[in-house]
């Protein structure tokens, strides 16, 4: 008699053959467990559904269907240097903050590879990125809806090492289609790795260089352009073919670390830059030093027009090809990342420097564990742009079908700011069983720019302390109180957040975020949260009930707006 684990990987199996060979009926149950002894079956799954409320007061609409829920199950069988996998999509109707072009289901991702010494050749579905990104990211992040993989055919050779070159062709994930035609080579050369007179020397050096070009059919774009004669139509001549180049470089020696990439894109009309015909460049810059209790990393960008899509006429966080690195702190605290920055591929130039130092143990600072503090600043400013092609006259919007404007790298309209964020936070650990965290965050916000509407320039000031105090060995309570002070947007906001902590399994959290200084009596919300949740080894499962106020959420600089909800959200995670 077949053990109740054996029989579980026997179901895995026959799924995963299911999913990926269309010939796996016809395999026996012997066939399964001798598969299984030879390699290893692996995968993950997630359920996110949610149960919607009509609530008129923070405007959220009467949902028809009540509960929506997003899904996956990936499975990867592994044998050696071959493996094969794929990924289950559901979507029954997407929940709320989701294009609703995501509704439905089915098997997007897909593959087949070997992956040796030498070579590692991918046939199906693939992520990939060169250098940074800024020339090529195909990726995938849930909680954004985005999923940008690429489907066709992956070469990854290493002839000795230190040296790699990538090769890629393929169309691109367009929700449940594909789009375009993206081909790309990459060359990576660590030179300590492959020249022997460099192998002992403290210095590192590593050059990169890479090249990616799309295909789209031209189709048919139409501008109306007022002329003497009046309105007169007249047809653009759109490239099918458009080309983009990346240089990288990367210097380490001892704490130090010196780098920076430049991408070129060739003259690519499309929706988000209003179809002008002016080339796209982006520059990357990096220092820093690092060493035991310390550590400085400066940042700066330059981005113009870099919108690469695969379908020339998204818009969104959909079709990119590419991908622009922020230059801001990621916050994870809900009020410092209440008015977050979303990266401006048609232009922006962008700064950031980011200081960590420890306190040393047994100093009066310090105390008997260290103090661990954190300075951050990020800027981002307008490009400035002149001899703009207007079809009026003193007007601020190019024309379609220009070249568009000048501009040049690192110049900036210093009176157009986009973002700052400059932020202090402190973390000490009192004993062993009490840790605190303190933490200041001013804040510039141009709603206008980011969101599209509102505010140009919007100030906030934040304030985060974070108390968590452990208990009992294996029971832990934290505490979490954040403020807001704005005279703009929405004025000030109070969030408090309880949470009790049953190591390694259980835990609770009750919290509230307060519209507290809306002039308007009528919209002083509270928006209530309540969640507890379970975990056992790699299984986690949640159950949440609350309201979430409109607004946006980013990853990465990437972000996708929130519709104000209330209702009853189940999560469960697994992977094995």
């Amino acid at each position: 008699m077949l053990s109740r684990m054996k029989l579980r990987k026997i179901a895995f199996a026959g799924l995963a053959a299911a999913l990926i060979c269309p010939f796996a009926g016809h395999a026996q149950e012997s066939k399964f467990e001798e598969m299984l002894g030879r390699g290893t079956l692996s995968g993950n799954i997630q359920i996110d559904a949610q149960m919607y409320f009509k609530d008129s007061l923070i405007g959220v609409p009467e949902v028809p269907e009540k509960l929506r829920s997003n899904s996956f199950a990936y499975l990867q069988y592994t044998n050696g240097k071959f493996s094969v996998g794929a990924r289950f999509e559901g979507y029954f109707k997407p929940m709320l903050g989701y294009d609703a072009r995501l509704d439905g289901w089915g098997l997007p991702y897909y593959f087949a590879r070997f992956s040796g010494d030498i070579i590692d050749v991918t046939a199906g579905s693939f992520y990939e990125q060169f250098g940074s990104g800024m020339i090529l990211r195909a990726y995938q992040d849930w909680n954004l809806g985005i999923d940008n993989a690429i489907s066709g055919v992956r070469a990854i050779i290493r002839p000795v090492e230190g040296i790699t070159i990538k090769g890629i062709i393929g169309t691109q994930r367009h929700f449940w289609d594909h789009v375009g035609l993206i081909r790309g080579v990459d060359l990576d050369l660590a030179f300590n790795d492959f020249i022997k007179p460099m192998q002992s020397w403290g210095t590192r050096i590593t050059l990169g260089g890479s090249f990616v070009s799309k295909f789209q059919e031209a189709g048919t774009k139409l501008v109306i352009e007022n002329t003497e004669n009046g309105l007169t139509p007249y047809q653009l001549n759109l490239p099918e073919n458009v080309g983009s180049a990346a240089a990288r470089l990367n210097i380490e020696s001892g704490g130090f670390t010196v780098g920076g990439e430049y991408v070129y894109k060739a003259n690519d009309p499309s929706a988000e830059n209003g179809y002008i015909y002016r080339p796209g460049q982006a520059i990357l810059l990096n220092a820093g030093y690092s060493m035991r209790g310390f550590g400085i990393l400066l940042q700066a960008k330059s981005v113009d027009n870099m919108g690469f899509r695969g379908d020339r006429a998204e818009l969104g966080n959909y079709g990119m090809i590419n991908y622009m690195p922020a230059l801001t702190r990621q916050h994870t605290y809900s009020l410092a990342s209440l008015y977050p920055y979303a990266c401006q591929t048609q232009g922006e130039v962008a700064f950031q420097a980011d200081i960590q130092y420890k306190i040393k143990r047994g100093t009066v600072l310090g105390g008997k564990y260290g103090t661990d503090l954190k300075l951050n600043a990020s800027v981002a400013f307008a490009p400035e742009r002149t001899n703009i092609t207007s079809l009026e006259e003193g007007g601020t919007t190019p024309a379609q079908g220009s070249w568009g404007y000048d501009v040049k790298p690192f110049h900036m309209d210093a009176d157009n700011i986009y973002f700052i964020d400059a932020n202090l936070e402190i973390a000490h650990k009192f004993n062993k069983n009490f840790k605190m965290t303190l933490m200041y965050m001013f804040e510039l916000y141009n709603q206008e720019v980011v969101e599209g509407h509102g505010e140009p320039r919007a100030y906030a000031h934040i304030a985060v302390g974070d108390f968590t105090y452990m208990f009992l060995k294996k029971h832990a309570l934290r505490l979490e109180l954040q403020y807001l002070h704005t005279k703009q947007i929405d004025q000030d906001w109070l969030m408090g957040t309880l949470e009790y902590t049953f190591a390694p399994s259980w835990f609770v959290s009750v919290s509230d975020q307060w519209n507290v200084g809306n002039n308007d009596k009528n919209r002083r919300f509270h928006y209530y949260y309540v969640s507890a949740g379970y975990i056992h080894d790699a299984t986690r499962i949640s159950l949440s009930y609350g309201k979430i106020r409109q607004g946006i959420m980013c990853s990465g600089g990437v972000c996708r707006e929130v519709p104000a909800s209330n209702g009853v959200m189940l999560t469960l995670s697994s992977s094995f």
